[in-house]
């Protein structure tokens, strides 16, 4: 048997993320490039209560198959959370808990795209999203993302000249720009977008990691019957625990449920109950509050280094929460060639390139502050200074 892979796992690409940490595994190395919280706010104790406290009291119960939507107290702080801060009112029945919200977008893709299919992206996008998106090969149409949102101007030409099924977005501190969209540039994609067969999918894993300004408008209240919102524990809470959540409408929500049954029957319950009462004995906004507080410092570290160590020409985003910011190289300069230099003064990022459906190289790249203190961050930021500016004059500025 010389290859008996499927063409759908062939072509999908690989988490460039991923094989970027195996290089980074050497201690001595100060790495930007993976999206990790910061370990020193996971909850320990208040996670081992919880799990000591639910053995207890539940018993072989919390050990048993459970069923395919979630653990109903776990969905019902959802729905409450969702009442109390963005004033959404959201049943517990159109809420899924899935393994992650990584699996929201498998099953999303299982349940709308066929091969060919049309799906809008953000560019530079997800890159998760695309490798999940990928394996049901559809047709990818990048739309840019600058300060305030999306381009509206590219998305009505999109609309115009296909028919897409889906839209992907990050509204909130996007992965990988840490650019935020606008109340006003909400209401502008929703008006494009209404009235067509165009699902909008809101992945709002960063949302609660505001350093800034007030709480957006969701695509959910804008386009209510048209809108799946994905949301996510990782951040917040901690990784590990693999828990985040899907909300869809009926119609949408039955199939989907079906996709998760065929997938893994449910997400994991011991896991669903032991954060379930850590939510309920703990109060998670004032955690939550503890890691904005720490966070927005590291990231001012960040951009101050930036302001200090970088040449002339090279640009960032200054994101209003989350955990990345997005750095724009002098014209011509290639992030992969930058890689290569970083890596020998022990400094890693992510290129910009694996953001991107159709591009093999670009002058971009992700910061990730969120991992390190800000002593950390300004040696790191420091180096790669030195290496940027080393391959500047090196190509002069170019690639060629």
């Amino acid at each position: 048997m010389k290859n008996g892979f499927s063409d759908r796992i062939t072509d999908v690409p690989k988490s460039f993320i991923r094989e970027i940490l195996k290089v980074t595994i050497d201690d001595s190395i100060i790495s930007f490039a993976g999206g990790l919280p910061n370990r020193q706010f996971f909850p320990v104790k208040g996670l081992q209560k919880a799990a000591n406290d639910v053995f207890e009291e539940a018993g072989d119960e919390i050990l048993q198959y459970a069923n395919s939507e979630g653990y109903l107290g776990l969905r019902q702080f959802i729905a409450d959370r969702y009442r109390h801060k963005d004033g959404l009112e959201i049943p517990v029945e159109d809420i899924l808990i899935t393994t992650g919200s990584q699996q929201g977008l498998d099953l999303l893709g299982k349940t709308f795209l066929n091969e060919g299919d049309d799906l809008i992206i953000e560019e530079p996008g997800y890159l998760g999203a695309i490798q999940a998106f990928s394996l049901y090969r559809p047709r990818f149409y990048p739309v840019p993302v600058r300060e305030g949102g999306m381009d509206t101007t590219a998305l009505a030409r999109v609309l115009r000249e296909r028919q897409p099924k889906l839209l992907y977005t990050v509204t909130n501190f996007q992965n990988p720009s840490g650019i935020s969209y606008t109340d006003e540039n909400r209401q502008s994609v929703a008006h494009l977008v209404r009235d067509r067969s165009c699902l909008i999918i809101q992945d709002d894993p960063y949302g609660d990691l505001r350093f800034s300004g007030g709480r957006r408008v969701s695509f959910k209240r804008l386009l209510t019957n048209s809108t799946v919102l994905l949301g996510s524990f990782s951040k917040t809470v901690a990784p590990a625990l693999r828990l985040g959540w899907l909300v869809a409408p009926p119609p949408i929500m039955e199939k989907v449920i079906v996709a998760k049954q065929a997938a893994d029957l449910h997400s994991d319950y011991l896991a669903q109950r032991i954060l379930h009462r850590y939510l309920c004995d703990n109060d998670i906004d004032a955690h939550i509050a503890t890691i904005i507080h720490q966070y927005n410092k590291q990231k001012e570290a960040m951009i101050g280094a930036i302001r200090d160590f970088f040449p002339a020409g090279a640009t960032c985003t200054n994101p209003e929460g989350g955990m990345f910011l997005w750095v724009t190289l002098p014209e011509g300069m290639s992030s992969l060639q930058l890689f290569e230099a970083a890596i020998a003064r022990k400094v890693a990022f992510v290129p910009g390139t694996p953001f991107y459906v159709d591009r093999k190289d670009t002058n971009t790249l992700r910061l990730n502050f969120s991992c390190s203190n800000e002593d950390t961050i300004v040696e790191g930021i420091r180096r790669l200074g030195e290496s940027i500016k080393e391959l500047f004059n090196q190509t002069g500025g170019t690639n060629r």
